[in-house]
């Protein structure tokens, strides 16, 4: 089973909609998904009790049962799992960027979030797992998100290629149980998440080609 952790020690980096958007991506080409929400505010449980359709899996756990959760998910033939984990919380990025096989970072432009990755990196590089740090809501126009890449790229860690742009389908349709791929499946925000999916998929290839 493939593991995915989505960590920032920042809250509103968009965590939990790069977790629920790449989770229905997965669900989509046909792999069992389910995602672990270890944030004690709950927005990705709240959103599957919104949602009318069976996968993704969206299980709210504490991070102390991490281990027996994930466990569980592999027992009922889960392929692939996200873990969307809590801001302010060291004990569980820690745990979760342990077990994962790949860690993603959302990191807006933005000088708070900027200088707020540096304390999320010095805590995931510790356990070796590969690490992406990916540019969420970034403005349509303006050289902001080239800026913040040159400068991330200077704390030693790689930048997905993929940045997602704010748009308003990635908010609106989490409102209904969608994601913007099931909401505007024609949209930018869809062509910007299934790119972003496909990339995923080929670092969690190459990751298995080392085993």
């Amino acid at each position: 089973m493939e593991t995915i952790a989505i960590i920032s020690q920042k809250g509103g980096s968009g965590k939990t909609t790069i977790a629920l958007h790449l989770a229905v991506s997965s669900s989509n080409a046909g792999l069992n998904t389910a995602l672990i929400d270890l944030d004690p505010q709950a927005s990705a449980t709240k959103w599957a009790d919104r949602r009318k359709k069976e996968l993704p899996v969206v299980l709210s756990a504490h991070a102390s049962r991490l281990h027996y959760e994930i466990q569980r998910v592999k027992e009922t033939g889960g392929q692939r799992l996200f873990l969307d984990t809590a801001p302010h919380s060291d004990s569980a990025a820690l745990e979760a960027a342990k077990v994962a096989d790949l860690v993603l970072i959302p990191c807006r432009p933005a000088i708070f979030d900027m200088e707020a990755i540096s304390n999320t990196l010095s805590l995931v590089q510790t356990t070796g797992t590969p690490i992406f740090v990916v540019m969420n809501a970034v403005a349509p126009q303006g050289q902001e998100a080239e800026e913040a890449k040159e400068a991330i790229g200077e704390l030693n860690v790689d930048v997905c290629p993929i940045q997602l742009v704010n748009r308003i389908a990635f908010a609106r349709s989490l409102i209904t149980g969608l994601t913007a791929q099931e909401f505007e499946c024609d949209g930018k925000a869809a062509k910007e998440i299934e790119n972003m999916h496909t990339f995923m998929c080929a670092q969690l290839n190459k990751l298995n080609h080392k085993l």
